[in-house]
């Protein structure tokens, strides 16, 4: 989706003829030099105090804009592919060319191409105001919209808006021939406009099929940029290797002392925890060797290994007899709750010695005599829980588990 931005609060840098110049925001035909002190140090005091965004107008001269349809096997791998997809179409190696590249819809890409060298030059120019992460090629600063074209006059250059993302700066004395061809690769535009400063000059350079359609303004680059909104986001050339990196030397230099005095915490956190384990550790010495000495008064011979499991086996075994008997008192108040319930009988039982409880398995008539087993277990003073039951044979099998009351 479009995204339009009021250029107006914007600072907006451009490369003429070697020499870095800037627009300040909200500036109207105030072109300001950089190789000037005093507009250098401006544009730094803004870029520290962040009070404005700053975009870096890539020289059309240099960037060649195309927009191509593409299948949605090529959308998947756009990234790698795309170099190798528009090889036929540029004379230089890719290796030494970058792309940068935005889908525009489901399946219209917008590319830019420009030598990787130029790239790195403007790198070097602009490294020293910081990181400027919006790098949009030049015509697409210009407005535009639907059935539109636009032209700026600027000194012996022109630059050429001829789509969402299609445009070129060429030197002034070819545009004619230019435009001438750009008629006969696009549809005719329903309107033209242009900015310069010599109507009738301007307009004389301009194909017949477009004169009649023109609207000419005076005025400049920045008079164009400052008519309306324009979608930033069209497409920036930061991409790939270029793309703009984390300022982490700036974040680092801003934030050592407080990472000083993290450190400092920590270290003396750790020492502490460290002095902590220490401690824990000799207390856990001392009651090992309380835990052995008592071992020693139940059973003065044989080795240690795991005094608390010995004890534990030691008291299961003298609790053996107990279990027992209890084993027999629950089977002596069951049978005696089933021998109430005529047509109910015991198929199986399983006892646990360390539950205490037993698991049994009955057949009864139906769910009902099941029940009255259940619930006359529970009346003499048992613990009874019906864990399953299920017909078979046309009699119900039920599985309960019976324990002790408490």
């Amino acid at each position: 989706m479009k995204e339009d931005q009021d250029l107006q609060d914007k600072a907006v840098i451009r490369l003429i003829k070697g020499r870095l110049a800037w627009y300040p925001p909200g500036a109207v035909h105030q072109l300001q030099w950089l190789d000037n002190a005093a507009e250098e140090d401006r544009l730094r005091e803004l870029i520290v105090q962040r009070q404005t965004g700053i975009v870096f107008a890539a020289p059309g001269t240099d960037v060649r804009l195309v927009e191509r349809e593409i299948s949605a096997d090529e959308k998947k791998h756009i990234a790698k592919a795309l170099p190798y997809m528009l090889e036929d179409s540029v004379a230089a190696d890719v290796d030494a060319l970058h792309f940068a590249a935005r889908v525009l819809d489901k399946f219209k890409l917008s590319v830019a191409i420009c030598a990787a060298q130029k790239m790195r030059e403007w790198q070097s120019l602009l490294a020293q105001f910081g990181n400027i992460g919006c790098w949009i090629p030049e015509p697409l600063l210009l407005p535009w919209q639907e059935g539109e074209w636009c032209v700026v006059l600027d000194s012996d250059l022109a630059i050429v808006r001829t789509g969402e993302a299609e445009g070129f700066s060429i030197e002034r004395e070819h545009l004619p021939t230019v435009l001438v061809s750009a008629i006969e690769e696009f549809e005719l535009p329903q309107r033209l406009v242009v900015y310069g400063h010599s109507q009738a000059e301007d307009l004389l350079l301009l194909p017949d099929p477009l004169r009649g359609s023109a609207q000419w303004r005076r005025g400049d680059l920045s008079a164009a940029m400052l008519l309306g909104g324009v979608d930033l986001a069209v497409i920036n050339l930061l991409q790939g290797s270029f793309a703009s990196q984390l300022p982490l030397g700036r974040w680092w230099r801003q934030w050592r002392a407080v990472a000083a005095v993290f450190a400092v915490a920590f270290s003396i956190h750790l020492i502490g925890v460290y002095a902590q384990y220490i401690e824990l550790k000799k207390e856990n010495t001392q009651l090992r060797i309380a835990t052995e000495q008592s071992y020693r008064t139940v059973i003065p011979k044989g080795a240690v290994p795991r005094p608390e499991k010995q004890l534990q086996d030691q008291v299961n075994a003298l609790r053996g007899a107990a279990q027992t008997g209890g084993f027999v008192s629950l089977v002596t108040r069951i049978g005696e709750v089933m021998v109430s319930k005529p047509g109910s009988q015991i198929s199986t039982i399983n006892y646990s010695d360390r539950r205490g409880d037993l698991r049994m398995t009955i057949t009864a008539p139906d769910f009902e005599a099941v029940e009255a087993v259940r619930t006359t277990l529970n009346n003499a003073g048992l613990r009874a829980v019906m864990e399953n039951s299920n017909t078979q044979g046309g009699k119900v099998r039920a599985r309960i588990r019976v324990g002790g009351g408490g």
